[in-house]
């Protein structure tokens, strides 16, 4: 049997909303034991939007499939202790936090007193431990003035939460990263990582800060075009869209035979004065090329026009919703290993995914559904602590730790000292 690649590690997640829970999910996607602490009741996250008929999350669900599940109170030094101990509990996969709450007693150096080798992963907002979102990050990149048709006066949101899912997959490495090296030295790590950092720096790396320090310039608002080559979304004659990429030299080729625009866009050539075979003659021409594919596009069928692109390899895709993405495209589909069905308690069976890394061999841990909140509260204590059953009893008792909600609708609405 193959493990998983990240079998016998454990990581304490103490998290809200989509980066740091993102990131946990992806190391549990490939066999990390992810020990998921909320209060009892759940944290700001656990009732959010959407939801499903009888109130459970879709939202946190999806979020936290494979996790282990555990309620306490850490309003209360008691549950904080747990959470504490859990963290720094001894074993070499062992010692690993993620968190985005900012709290003293899950600080790195008061951590280390008790595990010196613990490896930790705080993600911030900003790199001085403001608060941000993806949102207001965002609006600082520059990227809303120049999507659609924004501008400053009127900028346009994306609604994909890129900086969070980008932040997510940075922290997942880095812990990883961190591991690899405790390996080796024995090592401890404080891993810090500011959402607006994972912006700004992947900002630079795509060279759009460059481009504006060096060349003085800022990007054009220009629609749906694709920027620095040919690309654009054209009509069908049943009122379908579809999108083109034309970015390489073989993509133009494809796009022009499909068309049949061989002699137009060679006409257009000359009379503009353009090669091309270039990616920016391309570009600097694109209102010009639409116009010679508009007609084309509109005078066919989907049909037509999939068996033309399928025949030249054009590189397209069709503009769909989300109901008609799962209902019609085989890549969101059982076809797709990736994809399997799932039945999470208190929503039902549905799809849900696993990872997208493939491996030639499976090595990928399991996909389980999301626990209620707290189902693994007394497995986790008694496995990873060593306390008794009787001891655990007491807990509950004391309202410190609770076990699964019998009823996902209920939340309390009244967490003193919670997140």
């Amino acid at each position: 049997m193959t493990l998983p690649f990240l079998a016998g590690l454990r990581v304490i997640e103490s998290s809200a909303f989509i980066a740091a829970p993102l990131a946990g999910l992806t190391l549990s996607q490939f066999g990390a034991d992810v020990i998921r602490v909320d209060m009892i009741g759940g944290g700001i996250d656990y009732g959010r939007l959407p939801l499903a008929p009888n109130g459970r999350s879709l939202y946190w669900t999806g979020l936290n499939k494979g996790k282990r599940s555990v309620a306490v109170d850490i309003g209360r030094p008691e549950g904080r202790e747990i959470v504490r101990a859990l963290t720094t509990a001894p074993g070499p996969g062992g010692g690993m936090l993620l968190t985005n709450i900012a709290t003293p007693w899950l600080y790195h150096e008061s951590l280390a007193t008790l595990r010196p080798d613990l490896v930790s992963c705080t993600i911030q907002g900003d790199a001085d431990g403001s608060t941000a979102l993806d949102y207001t990050v965002n609006c600082a990149t520059g990227y809303p003035v120049i999507t659609g048709s924004g501008s400053l006066e009127a900028p346009v949101n994306h609604v994909l939460p890129a900086w969070d899912v980008a932040c997510a997959y940075q922290a997942a490495f880095a812990i990883l990263a961190a591991e690899c090296r405790r390996r080796v030295t024995g090592e401890g790590a404080e891993l810090k990582l500011a959402l607006s950092d994972v912006a700004f720096t992947t900002m630079s790396h795509l060279g759009v800060i460059t481009e504006a320090e060096m060349l003085g310039q800022e990007r054009p608002s220009i629609g749906n075009y694709l920027y620095g080559a040919f690309g654009r979304d054209f009509g069908t004659v049943e009122g379908k869209r579809v999108m083109v990429a034309a970015i390489s030299i073989s993509q133009w080729t494809g796009l022009v035979r499909a068309c049949g625009a061989e002699r137009a866009i060679a006409t257009l050539e000359s009379s503009l004065q353009r090669d091309f075979s270039r990616e920016a003659d391309r570009y600097e021409a694109r209102e010009a090329i639409a116009q010679v594919f508009e007609p084309w596009f509109a005078s066919r069928t989907l049909g037509e026009i999939e068996s033309a692109f399928k025949q030249h390899r054009v590189c397209w895709g069709l503009y769909r919703n989300v109901r008609d993405l799962i209902a019609n495209d085989p890549r969101v589909s059982l076809t797709n290993p990736v994809f399997e069905r799932m039945n999470t308690q208190g929503i039902g069976t549905h799809l849900a995914a696993g990872t997208p890394v493939r491996a030639m061999h499976e090595s990928r841990g399991a996909t389980v559904a999301a626990p209620l909140l707290g189902q693994h509260t007394d497995e986790v204590l008694s496995e990873v602590l060593g306390i008794g059953a009787s001891a655990i009893g007491r807990l509950h008792d004391q309202n410190i730790v609770a076990g699964p909600e019998r009823d996902p609708t209920v939340f309390i609405k009244d967490r003193k000292n919670g997140y």
